[in-house]
């Protein structure tokens, strides 16, 4: 169902449809390993109710990552002990206020990987969630239950989060639309953190229009006075698959980048993997570190992992992989003095199986991701299809959350 078609029901009605579908398109196991909080029929119905006559989403229903706060509700963030050590909400995140004045309805929270700290849609104490349509994969992650759920179409338009990849990651392999905003924006200030310096609110739709609407109500549309221009990169290490409808897909959006272009970006694209893992890292663990030792048996073996490898990051790291930051830097001001957008492959494979979620295929997507990241770039997300009937992603990469080019990258104003 479309945002319009939600906002014809009656709010008895639009609660009912939410229950009734996360109950017929979910399995119980997959219900509690997506679900963190679903609203009961009378407060869903009471949302719906409440919403604002006349706002832009008025009548939509949404999940939202369990990140944000909403007064009434713990904040887990995927894991088993935050709301021990982290005062209780007494009211709403700034994002949720915002979206209940454009009218949009919470139906409840999403679980993700713990923390966020994770690409993939693995969970240790809720479970792993998995693709609706390919049991046994990954759903991709952070942002794991709120991809899930819009893919299964219990709801259409779902909260989550991007710090590395977490909306860019998800949306690919569940072959849905996806926005990552700019970090350090207000929206994402008030969120349980993972590396503040690249956090940044997402959302997940399943379709163009829908996509095009939550940015109009959220962000503001502008329409640029000509075509923009852009370039496709395509870069290695990808699955045949991938590679080849990638660069298909990618045709309707801009060339294949110049062989300047493409030799200055792979360059500096090249150690992204390891300088998000060392910046992102000394970030985490400042966060954390209050509660490491305290809680070590209460963290998933994944994240403790990460935890242990972010404690032992010495300074002389950080500084060894700030000049490349800076060169990657660069490179994305050059580029975009003569560009307005960049395509690039979201994902280097469709969703992973339980068994092949390794530290490898982590670092190969991070090839992808990190790049916008470290360069504090918004990214829209478009899914191709893969032959197989999986899917993958395109990220379209701009230097502004209100650029022309993401209405026009979404089929307006494009021929």
């Amino acid at each position: 169902m479309t945002f319009g078609e939600w906002q014809q029901l009656s709010p008895e009605a639009a609660a009912r449809e939410v229950r009734r579908r996360a109950e017929a398109h979910l399995s119980a196991a997959q219900r509690r390993a997506a679900l963190a909080i679903l609203l009961d029929e009378p407060a869903l119905t009471a949302g719906f109710a409440a919403a604002p006559a006349g706002s832009p989403l008025r009548g939509v229903p949404y999940l939202l990552k369990d990140l944000f706060d909403v007064a009434g509700m713990p904040t887990f963030a995927g894991s088993s002990f935050l709301p021990e050590v982290r005062p209780k909400p007494v009211g709403d995140s700034q994002f949720v206020r915002e979206l209940r004045a454009a009218g949009a309805v919470l139906a409840g929270k999403t679980h993700l990987f713990e923390f966020a700290w994770g690409l993939t849609g693995e969970n240790a104490h809720y479970g792993d969630c998995e693709h609706p349509r390919f049991p046994g994969r990954t759903s991709g992650g952070s942002s794991s239950g709120s991809a899930a759920a819009v893919a299964a179409d219990i709801v259409p338009f779902a909260i989550g989060t991007d710090t590395g990849g977490s909306t860019r990651i998800p949306a690919a392999f569940c072959g849905i639309y996806g926005y990552r905003g700019a970090p350090r924006d207000a929206w994402v200030s008030d969120a349980v953190p993972l590396a503040p310096r690249f956090d940044a609110v997402g959302w997940f739709t399943r379709s163009a229009s829908d996509m095009r609407s939550a940015l109009a109500a959220l962000v503001g549309i502008r329409v640029g006075e000509r075509a923009p221009r852009g370039c496709y990169l395509d870069m290695p290490g990808l699955d045949p698959e991938v590679a080849t409808a990638c660069a298909a897909a990618a045709t309707d959006l801009a060339p294949a980048a110049d062989a300047a272009t493409r030799s200055e970006l792979l360059d500096k694209f090249a150690p992204s993997a390891e300088i998000y893992g060392v910046l992102s890292g000394t970030e985490a663990w400042k966060i954390h570190k209050k509660w490491a030792d305290r809680y070590r048996g209460r963290y998933g073996p994944l994240v403790q992992d990460r935890l242990d490898r972010a404690r032992a990051i010495s300074q002389a790291q950080v500084a060894a992989v700030e000049p490349s930051q800076a060169a990657l830097t660069l490179a994305w001001r050059r580029f975009f003095l003569g560009y307005d957008f960049l395509v690039m492959a979201a994902s280097p494979f469709p969703a992973l199986a339980k068994a092949d979620c390794t530290p490898a295929n982590r670092l190969r997507m991070l090839g992808l991701t990190a790049p916008a990241s470290l360069g504090g770039l918004p990214v829209l997300s478009i899914p191709v299809a893969l032959p197989s009937g999986m899917s993958t992603g395109l990220q379209v990469i701009v230097n502004n959350a209100q650029s022309p080019v993401i209405p026009w990258a979404l089929g307006s104003n494009r021929s």
